[in-house]
């Protein structure tokens, strides 16, 4: 009995706070100490669920999916800053402390977003495959005031026909994961992505430039970095560069993986976040 009331519990709170966002939602398992979960770009937040039915054993687990992604209504732009302001305000709402932040790609540079915004909700920053500035590493002579959401690219992005979409999204899929069963998942989630979320957010994204703020950052940072395509001495290089201002935080490599390293390498991601926990 005790069981079912605890999962009626969960399920209307995870209801209760879906309600009070447009730019994301959250469903909530396990109890214990707080732990967000943010997935990547396109991806809903089911991309977390090995991690999460393991960290919800001893945690309360909040898994976002955002606004444009999976089944999620698509919101208006600004993309990004809306969902992190709604997240800063859900913490407030909710009385949350002592959280620990784990982000995949985007939901990693939105870690290290608000932790260094303000330190004091958070206990620590686990950022897997993530960057402080996406668009630095994109973009030669990269000057963040000069990203735009008006641009020819970002046109021809939003006219391009489902079809040639979708060979897009197959070739980006096939690049970030060696795990030859998990390409047409990922191909799935970047084809069902709302496409001015797709092509807005990302700008968004690429805008961000964390690179100075991240000196702000006092809490404990554990950067979990993929080697494949690019080989680990290349990625290495560009993490000493995007972190240098970035006093407290330990980095490790995932050997053989490519972006998705929860696909890639699961058990290995699972281990290091498990031990990394404070």
């Amino acid at each position: 009995m005790k069981t079912l009331k605890c999962l009626i519990f969960t399920f209307l709170i995870s209801v209760t706070l879906s309600a009070q966002s447009t730019a994301f939602t959250v469903d909530i398992k396990g109890e214990g100490a707080p732990i967000f979960l943010f997935p990547g770009f396109t991806c809903p937040g089911e991309v977390w669920d090995d991690v999460v039915n393991e960290l919800s054993k001893t945690n309360e687990c909040h898994v976002f999916t955002f606004a444009g992604f999976g089944d999620v209504p698509a919101i208006e732009k600004p993309w990004l800053p809306k969902i992190k302001d709604e997240i800063v305000a859900y913490i407030s709402e909710n009385k949350l402390e002592n959280i620990t932040l784990i982000g995949h790609s985007l939901g990693g540079t939105l870690s290290l977003w608000l932790a260094s915004e303000n330190s004091e909700s958070f206990k620590q920053v686990i950022a897997v495959d993530a960057l402080p500035s996406t668009g630095a590493l994109m973009i030669p002579n990269y000057d963040s005031d000069m990203i735009a959401y008006d641009t020819p690219y970002n046109k021809q992005m939003l006219s391009m026909s489902d079809q040639d979409f979708e060979v897009m999204a197959s070739q980006m899929a096939s690049g970030m994961v060696l795990n030859e069963e998990k390409k047409q998942v990922i191909k799935d989630w970047i084809i069902n992505t709302n496409r001015e979320t797709y092509v807005y957010g990302f700008t968004d994204l690429l805008k961000l430039d964390l690179r100075k703020d991240i000196a702000k950052i006092k809490i404990p940072v554990l950067l979990l970095a993929a080697t494949k395509p690019y080989g680990e001495e290349t990625v290495k290089m560009t993490y000493k560069d995007q972190y240098k201002k970035l006093e407290n935080y330990q980095i490790k490599y995932a050997k053989d993986s490519a972006h998705f390293i929860m696909y890639d390498q699961p058990e290995w991601l699972l281990e290091t976040i498990i031990s990394g926990l404070n």
